[in-house]
C-alpha cells in the first residue's frame, strides 16, 4: 500500500494506492487483483474487493467503479447514482462515505481532491485519455459545481519513462496535435522512442493550476508490486491483474 504525503494531510479524507500484495488471486493474477474485467476467477476478485472495503472501513456496496474505456468522460456521482453501472475514466463525488476507485495496470492512477467544496475523485489516465482530455474535464467538472476552487492531486505508480517504448507513428500524433510535445519522448534507436507518460500527465494537472505530488512507482519494473499489462504482453502472458487506488471523503 502506498500513500500521497500531501493527500495524507487532510484529515477529512482517506486515500490508498493498493499494490498487488494481498489478496487472494493465484497464477497471472497472484495477490489483489481488482480487474473485473481480467480473466481471473470473480469470486477472487470480489474477494479481492471486499478486502479493499474492509481496509477503507466501508460496506462493499460503497467502494464505487468505473468500466474504463480510455474514453475522456467524467461523471459525478452521487446518493441516486451510485449503485448503478459507471461507463467513464473519471468520477468525482461530494458524498461523504462513498470510496471512488480506478483500476490500472501501467495506465496512471490520478487521485484528487477540491479541499475548498470538499469534492475527491479519480482519473484513469492512460495516454488516450490523457491525450484526448480526461484530466482537463475533471478539473472543469469541478469548476463547474464551484469555480472557487483548491485541487490537490496525487499521480500514482505506472509505466516509468524507460519502459515505455513507442513506435513513430505513436510518436508523431502526439507531435502533430503540438510541438512542444516533443519533451515528452526520447530516443531509443532509429524506429523507436521512450515515453515519458508520468510528466504528460503531470503536466495536464499542472495547466489546470492542480498542485500536484508522485507516488512515483515504474509498474513495469516492479513486478512484486504491481501488475502491467506491457510486462504480461512482453512475456506473452494470455492476461493481466489489475491494481486498485481508492479515496474517499470521510466528513
Amino acid at each position: 500500500m502506498f500513500y500521497s504525503k500531501k493527500l495524507k494531510k487532510f484529515k477529512e479524507i482517506k486515500h490508498c494506492f493498493f499494490s498487488r500484495k494481498g489478496g487472494f488471486s493465484k497464477g497471472l493474477y497472484r495477490g489483489l487483483n481488482c480487474g473485473r474485467g481480467s480473466r481471473d476467477n470473480k469470486k477472487n476478485v470480489l474477494r479481492n474487493l471486499n478486502y479493499v472495503s474492509s481496509k477503507m472501513k466501508i460496506d462493499f456496496d460503497k467502494l464505487v467503479l468505473m468500466h474504463q474505456t480510455h474514453s475522456n468522460k467524467v461523471l459525478e456521482i452521487n446518493k441516486k447514482n451510485f449503485r448503478k453501472k459507471i461507463y467513464s475514466d473519471a468520477i468525482i463525488t461530494k458524498v461523504s462515505g462513498l470510496t471512488l476507485g480506478v483500476v490500472t495496470a501501467d495506465c496512471v492512477p490520478i487521485l484528487i481532491y477540491d479541499i475548498k467544496n470538499k469534492i475527491v475523485g479519480c482519473i484513469h489516465a492512460g495516454w488516450k485519455g490523457a491525450f484526448s482530455g480526461i484530466i482537463k474535464n475533471t478539473v472543469l467538472r469541478i469548476k463547474k459545481i464551484n469555480p472557487k476552487k483548491e485541487i490537490y492531486a496525487s499521480i500514482g505508480p505506472c509505466i516509468g519513462k524507460k519502459s515505455y517504448e513507442v513506435d513513430l507513428n505513436f510518436f508523431k500524433k502526439f507531435v502533430l496535435k503540438s510541438k512542444k510535445n516533443k519533451i515528452y519522448f526520447s530516443r531509443k534507436n532509429n524506429y523507436k522512442k521512450l515515453f515519458n507518460l508520468r510528466k504528460f500527465v503531470a503536466d495536464k494537472l499542472l495547466e489546470m493550476d492542480v498542485k500536484i505530488d508522485h507516488v512515483n512507482h515504474d509498474t513495469f519494473r516492479e513486478e512484486n508490486n504491481f501488475f502491467s499489462y506491457r510486462r504480461s504482453s512482453t512475456l506473452k502472458q494470455n492476461d493481466y491483474g489489475r491494481c486498485i487506488s481508492v479515496i474517499k471523503l470521510i466528513r
